[in-house]
């Protein structure tokens, strides 16, 4: 099986969850995607401080409600099923090249027999 290209690749924001085609531009990371808005919040953030200003704070779990942590639940756990999408894409490319599952699995810090079981579709 290839690896779906950029194209077929259900991509979104890992910051606000914003499909591609809902935004002006996405910027990959290492299994990451920001857009153009969160970037511009994060460029406003970095001036506020920059003015001396001290922007908002982002609630952290200690002070959260429950409520408000189950709210942010599915947003982590998109997150998290996008990197592993991407890591999978990844995986198929270097399989579309050739490349060993000896050498991915050891670049993934597994055996070849771990690397295949994950990531090879097949059982």
């Amino acid at each position: 099986m290839p690896a779906p290209s950029l194209t077929q690749q259900d991509i979104r924001c890992s910051f606000c969850g914003k499909p591609k085609t809902d935004v002006a531009k996405l910027i990959a990371g290492a299994g990451v995607h920001i857009c153009n808005e969160c970037v511009g919040l994060c460029v406003q953030i970095l001036d506020m401080e920059s003015e001396g200003k001290s922007p908002s704070e982002i609630p952290w779990p200690d002070a959260m409600t429950d409520e408000q942590i189950l709210e942010l639940l599915p947003r982590v756990a998109a997150v998290g099923a996008q990197v592993e999408a991407d890591l999978r894409t990844w995986v198929l490319r270097l399989r579309d090249r050739g490349v060993t599952w000896a050498r991915i699995g050891a670049a993934l810090g597994m055996t070849r027999q771990s690397a295949w079981g994950r990531f090879s579709g097949e059982e």
